[in-house]
Protein backbone atom coordinates (compact mmCIF):
# COMPACT_ATOMS: atom_id res chain seq x y z
CA UNK A 1 0.00 0.00 0.00
CA UNK A 2 1.15 3.35 -0.61
CA UNK A 3 0.37 6.14 2.01
CA UNK A 4 2.68 9.70 3.65
CA UNK A 5 4.31 9.72 6.35
CA UNK A 6 2.12 12.25 9.18
CA UNK A 7 4.18 11.82 11.64
CA UNK A 8 7.35 10.00 13.46
CA UNK A 9 7.50 9.53 17.45
CA UNK A 10 9.88 7.04 19.09
CA UNK A 11 10.98 5.47 15.72
CA UNK A 12 7.18 4.66 15.20
CA UNK A 13 5.98 5.54 11.80
CA UNK A 14 2.16 6.83 11.57
CA UNK A 15 1.32 6.38 7.65
CA UNK A 16 -2.08 7.21 6.33
CA UNK A 17 -3.43 5.55 3.70
CA UNK A 18 -6.20 6.18 1.54
CA UNK A 19 -8.47 4.21 4.40
CA UNK A 20 -6.80 4.63 7.67
CA UNK A 21 -3.74 5.11 9.51
CA UNK A 22 -1.27 2.83 10.17
CA UNK A 23 1.82 2.49 13.21
CA UNK A 24 4.76 1.36 11.26
CA UNK A 25 8.29 0.32 11.92
CA UNK A 26 10.69 1.01 9.24
CA UNK A 27 12.32 -2.21 8.20
CA UNK A 28 16.25 -2.44 9.27
CA UNK A 29 17.81 -2.16 5.77
CA UNK A 30 16.78 1.79 6.08
CA UNK A 31 18.77 2.39 9.03
CA UNK A 32 21.85 -0.37 7.92
CA UNK A 33 21.62 2.12 4.39
CA UNK A 34 21.84 5.31 7.03
CA UNK A 35 18.59 6.50 5.70
CA UNK A 36 15.54 8.17 8.19
CA UNK A 37 12.24 8.35 6.82
CA UNK A 38 11.04 11.99 7.02
CA UNK A 39 7.37 13.53 7.72
CA UNK A 40 6.07 13.79 4.38
CA UNK A 41 7.88 10.91 2.84
CA UNK A 42 5.61 8.93 0.83
CA UNK A 43 6.26 4.84 1.32
CA UNK A 44 4.97 1.68 0.52
CA UNK A 45 4.06 -0.36 3.50
CA UNK A 46 3.06 -3.43 4.14
CA UNK A 47 0.57 -4.79 6.33
CA UNK A 48 1.25 -6.79 9.64
CA UNK A 49 -1.42 -6.87 11.73
CA UNK A 50 -4.69 -5.36 10.31
CA UNK A 51 -6.89 -4.99 13.21
CA UNK A 52 -4.02 -3.35 15.03
CA UNK A 53 -3.56 -1.04 12.24
CA UNK A 54 0.67 -1.84 11.90
CA UNK A 55 2.47 -2.19 9.55
CA UNK A 56 5.87 -1.91 8.22
CA UNK A 57 7.59 0.52 5.93
CA UNK A 58 9.01 -1.49 2.91
CA UNK A 59 10.27 1.44 0.76
CA UNK A 60 10.68 5.25 0.63
CA UNK A 61 10.00 6.76 -2.83
CA UNK A 62 12.00 9.60 -4.52
CA UNK A 63 11.88 12.87 -2.94
CA UNK A 64 11.11 16.35 -4.06
CA UNK A 65 13.48 17.79 -1.73
CA UNK A 66 14.64 17.23 2.24
CA UNK A 67 15.51 19.30 5.30
CA UNK A 68 17.31 17.88 7.92
CA UNK A 69 16.60 20.01 10.44
CA UNK A 70 13.62 19.88 10.23
CA UNK A 71 13.25 16.43 9.14
CA UNK A 72 10.71 17.14 6.74
CA UNK A 73 10.26 15.89 2.90
CA UNK A 74 8.44 16.73 -0.60
CA UNK A 75 7.72 20.30 0.51
CA UNK A 76 6.08 22.43 -1.95
CA UNK A 77 6.44 25.66 0.08
CA UNK A 78 7.77 26.76 2.68
CA UNK A 79 5.95 29.76 5.16
CA UNK A 80 8.57 31.71 7.29
CA UNK A 81 7.16 33.15 10.39
CA UNK A 82 8.46 36.13 11.81
CA UNK A 83 6.86 38.17 14.53
CA UNK A 84 6.59 42.18 14.45
CA UNK A 85 7.12 41.96 18.19
CA UNK A 86 7.71 39.92 20.97
CA UNK A 87 10.55 38.96 19.77
CA UNK A 88 11.10 41.59 17.78
CA UNK A 89 12.07 40.32 13.98
CA UNK A 90 15.96 39.44 13.07
CA UNK A 91 16.56 39.41 9.61
CA UNK A 92 19.72 37.50 9.56
CA UNK A 93 17.54 34.67 10.57
CA UNK A 94 14.93 35.37 8.30
CA UNK A 95 17.33 35.48 5.26
CA UNK A 96 18.84 31.95 6.07
CA UNK A 97 15.71 30.21 6.36
CA UNK A 98 15.16 31.95 2.88
CA UNK A 99 18.18 31.03 1.58
CA UNK A 100 17.46 26.84 2.96
CA UNK A 101 14.12 27.14 1.52
CA UNK A 102 15.60 28.94 -1.93
CA UNK A 103 18.09 25.96 -2.50
CA UNK A 104 15.51 23.46 -2.12
CA UNK A 105 13.39 24.98 -5.12
CA UNK A 106 10.30 25.57 -3.14
CA UNK A 107 7.65 27.98 -3.11
CA UNK A 108 8.21 30.87 -0.34
CA UNK A 109 5.90 32.56 1.88
CA UNK A 110 7.27 35.26 4.20
CA UNK A 111 4.26 35.30 7.30
CA UNK A 112 4.36 38.71 9.23
CA UNK A 113 2.55 37.72 12.58
CA UNK A 114 1.82 40.01 15.53
CA UNK A 115 0.85 43.04 13.50
CA UNK A 116 -1.50 43.81 15.96
CA UNK A 117 1.80 44.80 18.48
CA UNK A 118 3.63 47.02 15.33
CA UNK A 119 3.64 50.54 17.45
CA UNK A 120 6.06 52.06 15.61
CA UNK A 121 5.38 51.25 12.09
CA UNK A 122 8.19 48.68 11.78
CA UNK A 123 6.70 46.40 9.24
CA UNK A 124 6.26 48.92 6.66
CA UNK A 125 10.42 49.38 6.28
CA UNK A 126 10.69 45.47 6.48
CA UNK A 127 7.73 45.36 3.78
CA UNK A 128 10.43 47.53 1.59
CA UNK A 129 13.03 45.08 2.13
CA UNK A 130 10.90 41.78 0.65
CA UNK A 131 7.81 42.49 -0.71
CA UNK A 132 9.16 43.22 -4.34
CA UNK A 133 11.34 39.59 -4.01
CA UNK A 134 8.42 36.69 -2.14
CA UNK A 135 5.00 36.63 -1.57
CA UNK A 136 4.53 38.61 1.60
CA UNK A 137 1.17 38.26 3.98
CA UNK A 138 0.97 40.52 7.60
CA UNK A 139 -1.45 38.47 9.69
CA UNK A 140 -2.44 38.52 13.65
CA UNK A 141 -2.73 35.38 15.02
CA UNK A 142 -5.00 37.44 18.04
CA UNK A 143 -7.22 39.00 16.00
CA UNK A 144 -7.31 36.55 13.15
CA UNK A 145 -6.55 39.36 10.91
CA UNK A 146 -4.99 38.14 7.56
CA UNK A 147 -5.81 34.61 8.29
CA UNK A 148 -7.87 34.38 5.39
CA UNK A 149 -5.16 35.31 3.03
CA UNK A 150 -2.91 33.00 4.26
CA UNK A 151 -5.87 30.07 3.92
CA UNK A 152 -5.94 31.34 0.45
CA UNK A 153 -2.17 30.85 -0.30
CA UNK A 154 -1.65 27.61 1.46
CA UNK A 155 -4.93 25.70 -0.32
CA UNK A 156 -3.56 22.56 -2.54
CA UNK A 157 -0.11 22.57 -0.96
CA UNK A 158 2.00 20.87 1.22
CA UNK A 159 3.45 23.59 3.30
CA UNK A 160 6.44 23.60 5.96
CA UNK A 161 5.60 26.13 8.60
CA UNK A 162 8.32 26.90 10.53
CA UNK A 163 10.44 30.12 11.86
CA UNK A 164 12.48 30.97 15.16
CA UNK A 165 10.57 30.39 18.73
CA UNK A 166 8.27 32.48 19.92
CA UNK A 167 6.76 34.28 16.80
CA UNK A 168 3.25 32.32 16.61
CA UNK A 169 3.24 29.28 14.48
CA UNK A 170 1.53 27.72 16.98
CA UNK A 171 -1.47 30.10 17.44
CA UNK A 172 -1.66 30.61 13.61
CA UNK A 173 -2.39 27.21 13.19
CA UNK A 174 -4.85 26.90 15.95
CA UNK A 175 -6.61 29.77 13.90
CA UNK A 176 -6.23 28.40 10.48
CA UNK A 177 -8.41 25.30 11.36
CA UNK A 178 -10.49 24.37 14.34
CA UNK A 179 -9.32 21.19 15.55
CA UNK A 180 -5.77 21.47 15.71
CA UNK A 181 -6.02 22.42 19.24
CA UNK A 182 -1.75 22.83 18.78
CA UNK A 183 0.11 23.76 22.27
CA UNK A 184 1.12 27.36 22.29
CA UNK A 185 4.22 29.19 24.37
CA UNK A 186 4.70 31.95 25.96
CA UNK A 187 7.28 34.51 25.50
CA UNK A 188 10.01 34.20 28.42
CA UNK A 189 10.33 37.84 30.09
CA UNK A 190 14.28 36.69 30.63
CA UNK A 191 15.53 35.70 26.97
CA UNK A 192 12.82 37.55 25.39
CA UNK A 193 12.91 34.13 23.21
CA UNK A 194 9.42 31.47 22.58
CA UNK A 195 9.51 28.73 24.68
CA UNK A 196 10.16 25.37 22.89
CA UNK A 197 6.17 24.19 22.36
CA UNK A 198 6.16 21.73 19.54
CA UNK A 199 8.04 18.71 20.66
CA UNK A 200 7.86 17.03 17.06
CA UNK A 201 7.38 17.34 13.33
CA UNK A 202 3.69 16.40 12.20
CA UNK A 203 1.71 16.95 8.94
CA UNK A 204 -2.04 18.05 9.01
CA UNK A 205 -4.76 18.21 6.57
CA UNK A 206 -6.46 21.35 6.13
CA UNK A 207 -9.98 21.50 5.57
CA UNK A 208 -9.54 24.07 2.79
CA UNK A 209 -7.12 21.69 0.86
CA UNK A 210 -3.83 20.55 1.22
CA UNK A 211 -1.31 20.08 4.11
CA UNK A 212 0.31 21.51 6.61
CA UNK A 213 3.82 21.01 8.91
CA UNK A 214 4.01 21.67 12.18
CA UNK A 215 8.00 21.77 13.20
CA UNK A 216 9.86 22.25 16.27
CA UNK A 217 10.99 25.50 17.13
CA UNK A 218 14.58 26.97 16.61
CA UNK A 219 16.52 29.21 15.80
CA UNK A 220 17.83 29.36 12.57
CA UNK A 221 18.72 26.88 9.64
CA UNK A 222 22.00 25.05 9.92
CA UNK A 223 23.94 27.10 6.66
CA UNK A 224 27.31 24.63 6.20
CA UNK A 225 24.95 22.63 3.39
CA UNK A 226 25.45 25.54 0.97
CA UNK A 227 28.30 26.17 -0.28
CA UNK A 228 30.38 30.10 -0.43
CA UNK A 229 30.65 29.61 -4.41
CA UNK A 230 26.63 29.02 -5.13
CA UNK A 231 25.36 31.28 -2.00
CA UNK A 232 24.39 34.17 -4.36
CA UNK A 233 22.17 31.90 -6.36
CA UNK A 234 19.86 31.79 -3.19
CA UNK A 235 19.41 35.69 -3.10
CA UNK A 236 16.86 36.30 -6.17
CA UNK A 237 17.87 40.04 -6.58
CA UNK A 238 21.65 39.02 -6.80
CA UNK A 239 20.49 36.60 -9.83
CA UNK A 240 21.12 39.40 -12.94
CA UNK A 241 24.06 40.61 -12.01
CA UNK A 242 26.20 37.17 -11.55
CA UNK A 243 28.59 37.00 -14.43
CA UNK A 244 28.88 40.67 -14.67
CA UNK A 245 31.51 41.29 -12.01
CA UNK A 246 35.60 41.91 -13.44
CA UNK A 247 36.10 38.25 -11.58
CA UNK A 248 34.63 35.49 -12.51
CA UNK A 249 35.21 33.59 -9.11
CA UNK A 250 33.85 37.05 -7.43
CA UNK A 251 32.44 36.66 -4.46
CA UNK A 252 31.36 40.06 -3.93
CA UNK A 253 33.16 40.74 -0.97
CA UNK A 254 36.52 43.14 -1.15
CA UNK A 255 36.90 42.29 -5.24
CA UNK A 256 37.31 45.40 -7.20
CA UNK A 257 34.86 46.11 -9.98
CA UNK A 258 31.79 43.58 -8.57
CA UNK A 259 28.56 44.42 -9.85
CA UNK A 260 26.63 43.40 -6.70
CA UNK A 261 28.41 45.79 -5.01
CA UNK A 262 27.69 48.31 -7.23
CA UNK A 263 24.24 47.44 -7.30
CA UNK A 264 23.57 47.95 -3.06
CA UNK A 265 25.36 51.42 -3.51
CA UNK A 266 23.04 52.61 -6.38
CA UNK A 267 19.88 50.89 -4.33
CA UNK A 268 19.34 47.87 -6.50
CA UNK A 269 19.95 45.45 -3.51
CA UNK A 270 19.26 46.43 -0.35
CA UNK A 271 21.86 46.91 2.35
CA UNK A 272 20.33 44.72 4.81
CA UNK A 273 20.28 41.66 2.51
CA UNK A 274 23.67 42.41 1.24
CA UNK A 275 24.81 42.68 4.70
CA UNK A 276 22.89 39.11 5.56
CA UNK A 277 24.78 37.53 2.69
CA UNK A 278 28.31 38.81 3.94
CA UNK A 279 27.19 37.68 7.02
CA UNK A 280 26.45 33.72 6.06
CA UNK A 281 29.31 33.80 3.63
CA UNK A 282 31.85 34.29 6.44
CA UNK A 283 29.76 31.57 8.76
CA UNK A 284 29.78 29.09 6.02
CA UNK A 285 33.49 30.03 5.29
CA UNK A 286 34.38 29.28 9.06
CA UNK A 287 32.15 26.26 9.01
CA UNK A 288 33.93 24.84 6.37
CA UNK A 289 37.62 25.81 8.06
CA UNK A 290 36.97 24.11 11.43
CA UNK A 291 35.20 20.94 9.81
CA UNK A 292 38.83 20.66 7.50
CA UNK A 293 41.02 21.85 10.14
Amino acid sequence: MKGIIIKGIAGFYYVRTDNQIYQCKARGIFKKNGITPFVGDEVIIEETDELDGEAVINEILPRKNSFIRPPIANVDCFVIVISIAKPKPNLIILDKFLVMAEKAHTKIIICFNKIDLDKDNRLEEIMKVYENLYTVVKVSGYTGEGIDELKKLLKGKKSAFAGPSGVGKSTLLNNLQEGFNVQTGEISYKTNRGKHTTRHVEIFELDFGGMIYDTPGFTSFDVLDAEEDELHYFYPEMISFIGQCKYDNCRHIKEPDCRIREAVDSGKIHKSRYNSYVTQYNEIKEKRKKYYD
